[in-house]
Formats: structure tokens, C-alpha cells, sequence
């Protein structure tokens, strides 16, 4: 079907989600600031858009601005009725089951959310009580499987990725699920789908019927990054911080492959964790890897991490080049270390409660305004996980700056966001950020990057 075609249609959920509250449905239909019909409306977008080469959700909406979605409580249960949906989304005018079942996730995550979450924080710390949060949230989706050794792998990479390291990640995918192993991504296109793919391939060898393809996402990048077909078990995170730490609380090891500012956010979230000092005990695989032609993407990587945060940090992670097999096998390796550690500590193969992840530096969304982003504190006078705290909050401003809708609409009215900190600092983050534009894995289908930041030497 063309991009440009439009389908109405009425969707029903197959066994969960069949009744809602007349309370949950005037909050679905509230159109006001307090209500979740934007909201929803916005997510449920990203999800009929399932292939979209778009990643600026301005576009996105423009695209089907009059795309609507209604939701009424019939006598079999919960109907959404679709206004002019993708038609990409339907074959012979039935919607698609993966992207049905991922319509009614997002519907689920965005009620829960909105509705339940309050009751669980009595007496709990900051911190306390955003973890709670994210373990709800995941037991709520079904996500949390107890009894299971750790077997689940978090990969990240860019979203705007050629067709050679695409390739590469299926086959890093591949090896994985030959040796049982699920897959747990950012759940959008590039290297978030190729793992997922590969692994679907060795599980139907492998004769694994039940095999994850797990994808969390959040409102803010939903819409520029809309989930891929494979993904069998969508979350949809309030904030992008809580996305983060879901995987670090779900996830037994990580994999990253190459991509841009959104993948470097995602480094520096890790090993900030990691280099806490009451983290130091914990064994959590890290593994960068792509193929030969990405050799140079990952020193320059690896030397941004060691320029900026020392020379010590590159212990906790590896480098493999072009060697799928060897990376599923340090993986394996990884996740035998997690397996022995947690049945010694008695922790629970499922979730992750040992990590200690600081409420100020790594749990509190972060706002990415032209303020904040100026204020941020990039000097090496602190303590080494501290910087990599402030770093990351740098690229996430950087990504909302380029795809999101707030951040893009922030740029067009004030300019550029200005960075500032230790000169040479400044210098390995301009050097990686520049590497970044001219390999193009800023943004997807763009003639020239025009840099949404500017940095101060």
C-alpha cells in the first residue's frame, strides 16, 4: 500500500484490557492539558506507523494530522475506533496482529501510569520510590519473569544506521538467540530491529517458541522512533530516565552497537552507574561491537570514554569487531557471572534491585531547556560518575534538539544550545559529536546536519 493511504477502522483487544473504567475512558477522551487523549493519541500514532522512515515526530504528526483515535466501551468490551490511520498498518483491511497487540500495550502502559502508580510511594526515599515505579510498571506489562537464569540482552545502537552494520546486528542477533538468549531493544528501526530479527531466525532453529523480543520505549521518542514489527512485548515508559533504568533493572547484559548521540546517552548512563562506588561489586556485561568498517566509530568512542572519564572506566566494557560468534560468547560468558552472582547474593534473576542508581544524577528527568542545558557542570573537579551523569544530560538534550518535538521547537525559537566546560573536555565532546554528523547517524534522510548545539571551548 502507498504511505499516503488512509484506513478507518474499529480494534478490539484479544484477552486483556477488555474493560475500562468510565473514569479511565473520559481521561483517554480528555483533550485538555490534564488529559491523556494527546498523549495516547501521539503513541498510538508510532505504533500504526510501524516502518516509518520519519524521525521527527513533528513530521510525523504533520504527516497524519488528521489521524484520530476514539475510545468507547461497547458491550464486548474496550473499541478503539481509527480515523485515518497508516494504512501500512492493515492487510485486507485487518490491522496486524503484532501492531494490534502493541496498540493495547501502549493503552495499558499510559492508563497504569496515569492512574495507580501514586498509591505505591508511601514511606519510600526519592529513589526508592522511582525504582518501585519502574518494577511496577514492568510487572504490570507482564515483563518480570521470575525462575528464568538470566538470559535477557539489552542492545543499543542508533536508529540511522547503514545497511552493513544493520546486517551486523541481525547476525549478533543470530548468534545470540542460537545460544537461547532474548532480546530486549529500544524496540524502533536500525539496531533496535536487527538483533530482534536475527534472533527470531536462530530461536525457530532452536525450536524456542516463546522466545522475547522486548521493546521500551517513552512518549518523548516514541513518535520519532516508531516500534519495529518484531517486537512482541512493548513498554511505554514515563521519561526517558525510567526508559533507562528499565533496561539496567530488566536487562542481564548490553550490547551496543554503533549510532549516534542517543546511543552515547546511553553509555555514559551505564557506566555512570556502574562507576558508583556501591556498584562496583556487580557484575553487568557490556560489550561494544559492530563490524570492520566501524572499527574507527568505536575508538572514537572508546576514546571520548577515556579522555573524559579516565582510563580506568574501559574496564568495564569490552570491544569486539566483526565477530558475531565471539560476541554471543563473551555475552554467555557475562550472563553465567550475573547467574552465579545473584544465586550467591540471593537476588532475584528478574530485576535488578542491587543497582544503586542516585535520584539527583540519573533518576530525575531531566528538562532539556536552553537554561539547564547551560547550567549543566562539564569539569573534571568531580567525582568521576558525577561527570558522567552531566555528560549524559548533555546528549539528551542533544537528542531532544533533534527529533523531539519540544526540543526541535526549542531550537527553532531561541537557536542552538549553548555547552560550556573544561576546554579540552569540550574538545573530545565537539570531536565525537562532529564524528557523529559526518558518519550521519544524527538524524535519519537529512541533505546537511544542522548541529541543534554549539559548543564553547
Amino acid at each position: 500500500m502507498s504511505g499516503n493511504q488512509r484506513v478507518n477502522a474499529s480494534v478490539t483487544p484479544e484477552g486483556n484490557l477488555d474493560t475500562l473504567s468510565q473514569f479511565e475512558i473520559l481521561k483517554l477522551q480528555d483533550k485538555s492539558h490534564s488529559g491523556l487523549y494527546q498523549l495516547f493519541r501521539k503513541c498510538a500514532l508510532a505504533v500504526l506507523n510501524c516502518g516509518s522512515e520519519l524521525d521527527d515526530s513533528r513530521e510525523v504528526m504533520a504527516l497524519y494530522r488528521a489521524f484520530d483515535i476514539r475510545i468507547s466501551q461497547k458491550h464486548r468490551g474496550i473499541q478503539l475506533d481509527l480515523i485515518d490511520a497508516p494504512a501500512s498498518a492493515f492487510v485486507d483491511g485487518q490491522l496486524i496482529t503484532g501492531i494490534r497487540d502493541n496498540l493495547f500495550s501502549v493503552l495499558r502502559d499510559i492508563l497504569y501510569v496515569g492512574d495507580e502508580l501514586d498509591l505505591s510511594r508511601e514511606g519510600l526515599s526519592r529513589s526508592a520510590a522511582v525504582t518501585n515505579e519502574i518494577f511496577h510498571i514492568l510487572r504490570h506489562a507482564d515483563a518480570l519473569k521470575p525462575r528464568i537464569k538470566p538470559n535477557l540482552v539489552v542492545c543499543w545502537g542508533g536508529h540511522s544506521i547503514n545497511r552493513e552494520e544493520y546486517l551486523y546486528t541481525k547476525e549478533v542477533g543470530y548468534q545470540l538467540g542460537l545460544r537461547g538468549m532474548d532480546i530486549c531493544t529500544g524496540c524502533g528501526p536500525g539496531a533496535m530491529k536487527g538483533p530482534m530479527k536475527g534472533a527470531t531466525i536462530a530461536h525457530a532453529k532452536q525450536r524456542i517458541h516463546n522466545g522475547r523480543y522486548v521493546g521500551v520505549s517513552e512518549p518523548g521518542i516514541i513518535a520519532a522512533e516508531s516500534p519495529n514489527p518484531i517486537v512482541n512485548e512493548l513498554i511505554i515508559m514515563p521519561d526517558i530516565e525510567k526508559r533507562l533504568e528499565a533496561f539496567v533493572r530488566l536487562g542481564h547484559g548490553i550490547i551496543v552497537f554503533p549510532g549516534g548521540a542517543g546511543t552515547c546517552e546511553e553509555i555514559l548512563f551505564i557506566l555512570g552507574v556502574l562507576l558508583d562506588e556501591r556498584n562496583r561489586s556487580i557484575p553487568m556485561p557490556v560489550i561494544f561491537t559492530g563490524p570492520e568498517s566501524a572499527a574507527d566509530y568505536f575508538a572514537s568512542v572508546d576514546r571520548f570514554i577515556r579522555q573524559t572519564l579516565g582510563e580506568a572506566v574501559a574496564s568495564r566494557y569490552r570491544v569486539v569487531i566483526g565477530n558475531p560468534e565471539e560476541v554471543a560468547r563473551q555475552m554467555k560468558e557475562g550472563l553465567q557471572q550475573v547467574t552465579e552472582h545473584r544465586r550467591h547474593c540471593g537476588e532475584s534473576y528478574h530485576f535488578n534491585w542491587q543497582l544503586q542508581i542516585d535520584y539527583e544524577l540519573f533518576q530525575q528527568p531531566f528538562e532539556p531547556s536552553h537554561e539547564n542545558m547551560a547550567q549543566l557542570d562539564l569539569h573534571r573537579e568531580q567525582p568521576v560518575h558525577v561527570l558522567a551523569a552531566q555528560l549524559r544530560r548533555a546528549l539528551s538534550g542533544i537528542v531532544a534538539g533533534n527529533v523531539k518535538e519540544g526540543g526541535i521547537q526549542a531550537i527553532e525559537a531561541h537557536g542552538p544550545f549553548e555547552l560550556s566546560g573544561d576546554a579540552a573536555l569540550m574538545r573530545s565532546l565537539d570531536q565525537l559529536l562532529r564524528s557523529f554528523a559526518e558518519q550521519r547517524r544524527m538524524k535519519l534522510n537529512y541533505a546537511e546536519y544542522e548541529p541543534c548545539y554549539r559548543i564553547q571551548h
